[in-house]
């Protein structure tokens, strides 16, 4: 039996809304499978987001739930188009692990995200060659050519904080990142260097909770929130662990993360003191 893939944030979106909206017209899965000429569990993937859905079907869909807001049913038209576009990472997805595809694609939709690290530079921040010697670290079986490769994408992510209209993306740093010399005092440098230099608020803010701070809200990990602009998305956090990332998305956790990092925010150094301490660890790393 085929397997379905893992739903991407927009498709889960767009089967949740429908699940809602099917719902609350108080129409079975079955009756929704006979008006697209499907079956029930087709249904069942469209909503949980492992199956697309066309135009056709979901105004036939709405027409049932007797959905008639012309701006919802654009919405929902818009959001299932752009579940189906091909994705800038695409020429790099035979070599991109399938979880961390899907972290792609709700990194570039994103409308805001709060990223806490207590080790290291995230990739959206990171040098190439700061990036290469922790992919060569993990990819210990990776070929040169693969490497160049992992390279080239964490580097083409970078460009999502230098579109048109990029999402405000807030960095706190534990102070225990900037001095862990990854690579060695030259690449360790300049990778402190390009922090100062990237550092724009509230665009791009970047904020360093001390060592002197003591225990913190963040002591338990890394953790990124994303957030994006249309009401009907839900925020996702982000958690990394060993063999891959942790995704919630239900109410309670997120908005302890959220709380996490409010109170990591108010631990943190103001944005000109973390420069200043960022840009010293440089130079204590060039004496």
């Amino acid at each position: 039996m085929p397997s379905h893939p893992r739903p991407t944030v927009r498709r889960r979106r767009l089967g949740s809304e429908l699940r809602k909206l099917r719902e609350a017209a108080g129409v079975s899965s079955e009756q929704a499978a006979e008006r697209i000429g499907g079956d029930k569990s087709k249904i069942s993937r469209q909503e949980n987001g492992r199956q697309g859905i066309t135009k056709l079907e979901i105004e036939a869909l709405l027409d049932l739930y007797g959905v008639g807001d012309a701006k919802l049913q654009t919405a929902l038209t818009t959001l299932a188009r752009s579940g189906r576009r091909k994705d800038w990472w695409a020429p790099f997805s035979d070599i991109l692990p399938e979880r961390f595809q899907e972290h792609l694609s709700i990194e570039s939709d994103a409308a805001r995200m709060l990223v806490f690290q207590p080790l290291l530079v995230p990739g959206l921040l990171q040098t190439r060659e700061y990036a290469e010697e922790l992919i060569r670290g993990v990819e210990k079986s990776a070929t040169e050519a693969d490497v160049e490769s992992y390279v080239s994408v964490r580097m083409a992510r970078q460009d999502i904080l230098h579109k048109k209209n990029p999402p405000q993306f807030v960095c706190l740093l534990d102070e225990a990142a900037l001095r862990r010399a990854v690579g060695g005092p030259k690449v360790m440098a300049a990778q402190l260097r390009k922090l100062v230099e990237v550092n724009n608020p509230p665009h791009l803010s970047i904020q360093v909770v001390p060592f002197g701070q003591g225990w913190h809200a963040g002591l338990d990990g890394a953790f990124t929130i994303f957030s994006y602009p249309d009401p009907m998305d839900l925020d996702v956090v982000s958690l990394g662990y060993l063999d891959g990332l942790l995704y919630l998305e239900e109410d309670g956790p997120v908005e302890r993360y959220q709380l996490a990092f409010d109170q990591l925010r108010a631990s943190a150094l103001p944005s000109r003191q973390s420069m200043d301490l960022i840009a010293q660890a440089a130079r204590d790393l060039s004496s």
